[in-house]
């Protein structure tokens, strides 16, 4: 990768993380001389960032970007989540209704602001580690809310509340999808 190609996709990634266009110039301009003394001395751009450019961009722009841009883009991906959680047990199911119990709503909100707080305080959680928080922060909250109030129905979900759970995600998707293209990145693969 080029300190160009470099330089490109960490602009697309602080304009998508909400980076200011005067801490982003200096940012680019700091990146910038950074490169080129590496490349002064012989090094390559993955030398000054590492080999993961993505990866050092986000932990740049997470400490110049506003908290509260990232915490609405934590909330966006959170109903994101819960919309197609929703969808799933639409299906599983094979009703266009899903009773809401206490333990339930003690369950995801639990382990909802348990994953919001850790993502917005160290960065994104990888699979094994969100399996790991259900297990060890939800599954008790769930087991004592069952054990205390019982399964009684709170309320009934239509199954047109999936589709409007997953609408606040859909601007990032777009901004997401708008930087791969000026990047020339394709699809992030897991």
């Amino acid at each position: 990768m080029t300190n160009e190609q470099i330089l490109a996709a960490c602009r697309s990634n602080w304009e998508y993380r909400g980076v200011g266009d005067a801490a982003m110039r200096e940012m680019l301009d700091e990146l910038s001389a950074h490169l080129e003394d590496a490349q002064a001395a012989g090094r390559t751009g993955h030398d000054v960032v590492g080999p993961d450019v993505r990866a050092f961009a986000a932990a740049w722009a997470r400490e110049r970007a506003p908290f509260a841009r990232r915490a609405l883009r934590t909330l966006a991906m959170a109903c994101y989540v819960l919309g197609w959680l929703l969808l799933f047990a639409y299906l599983v199911r094979w009703t266009t209704r899903v009773d809401v119990t206490p333990d339930r709503i003690a369950f995801w909100v639990t382990l909802g602001a348990a994953t919001v707080a850790f993502e917005l305080r160290r960065g994104s959680l990888r699979l094994y580690q969100r399996w790991l928080l259900s297990l060890v922060v939800g599954l008790p909250v769930l087991f004592l809310v069952r054990w205390l109030g019982g399964d009684a129905v709170v309320f009934t979900l239509p199954l047109w509340a999936a589709p409007i759970l997953l609408l606040p995600m859909v601007p990032y998707a777009v901004t997401d999808t708008r930087a791969r293209r000026v990047t020339g990145r394709g699809p992030r693969r897991p």
